[in-house]
């Protein structure tokens, strides 16, 4: 019987090893452009190049992230490691910030530089996600599980807050009730409460005095909003723009007064002073000096100052 000479073999399997080979290139490319896509590394690198071309004028105009370093990086929070950090807030006036626990809830008073002055129960309270300072020692908090957002009292007296004292506001049913109204910042220039949802990323307003609400929320465009989740929100009191964090897509992006992109700063390790990735940033804050505080869960501390 006549055999194949196996020189004639040798071109079939090495065509069958180029294709396994191409597949699995295929499949490489697929998964890459996947992965971009989800964290929307397009946008980050259209954003990028822009940045290249802001003058130093509209750069000085604005709060620019790019020229961010941390200062104080990944510091714990003692005691805190099962609590869940879950949103930062800076009160002009004790010069201190106010950060709320969302797993075991209560409200904690921080310095600066992320040490522990006062821990305060929040009795009732089932998901405090959200929390900013209103100014006279009032304070915003938003109840996640409960689509509510609770005005509260804090002086230097207070050691524990009960729901059942203050006006509650309901922020009403979102698409995804697990993952609803997580965001919130006030806007003193307009006297106004930002209100995020968390996926799909959504932002709202809601009239106020510092002291009630008034009306009803209303939604804003959201088109600029292309982050994989939306974790929390500032506005930086020196030039009214608007600091997104996400979590999920480990960014905090820089909006202008018209919601437009500006700039943008990457989460991830050997980035702006980062040793290691923010594992999972829940809040951001920022004082009139233009200093972001960050936390994180479980309970990670983060101080980022622009370099000079």
């Amino acid at each position: 019987m006549a055999t194949q000479p196996l020189s004639s073999l040798k071109p079939a399997r090495r065509s069958r090893f180029a294709l396994r080979w191409y597949s699995w290139l295929l499949l490489l490319v697929a998964a890459a452009y996947g992965l971009a896509f989800a964290m929307h590394w397009d946008d980050r690198g259209v954003l990028w190049l822009q940045e290249r071309f802001e003058s130093p004028a509209e750069r000085q105009d604005s709060v620019w992230l790019p020229d961010y370093h941390a200062v104080i990086d990944a510091k714990p929070l003692p005691g805190m490691e099962k609590d869940e950090a879950s949103d930062v807030t800076y009160d002009a006036q004790t010069k201190t910030l106010f950060s709320v626990m969302g797993k075991n809830p209560f409200l904690v008073e921080l310095s600066l530089q992320g040490d522990v002055l006062r821990k305060m129960p929040l009795v009732g309270w089932s998901n405090p996600e959200g929390v900013t300072a209103l100014g006279n020692g009032m304070l915003a908090i938003v109840d996640e599980r409960d689509h509510q957002v609770i005005l509260v009292k804090v002086d230097a007296d207070t050691r524990e807050l009960n729901i059942a004292d203050y006006p509650k506001y309901d922020l009403g049913p979102s698409k995804d009730q697990n993952k609803a109204f997580e965001a919130v910042t006030w806007d003193a220039r307009n006297q106004q409460l930002l209100l995020g949802e968390e996926r799909p990323p959504a932002l709202f307003t809601w009239k106020g005095d510092g002291k009630t609400l008034t009306g009803d929320k209303q939604k804003l465009a959201s088109d600029e909003l292309d982050i994989r989740n939306l974790s929390a929100l500032a506005i930086d009191p020196r030039t009214g723009h608007t600091l997104v964090l996400s979590a999920d897509s480990h960014l905090l992006l820089e909006l202008d007064e018209k919601g437009e992109q500006v700039s943008f700063m990457t989460l991830l390790a050997g980035f702006n002073g980062l040793k290691k990735t923010i594992p999972r940033a829940e809040g951001v804050t920022m004082d009139e000096a233009g200093t972001i505080y960050i936390v994180s869960e479980p309970n990670l501390f983060y101080r980022l100052e622009k370099q000079k």
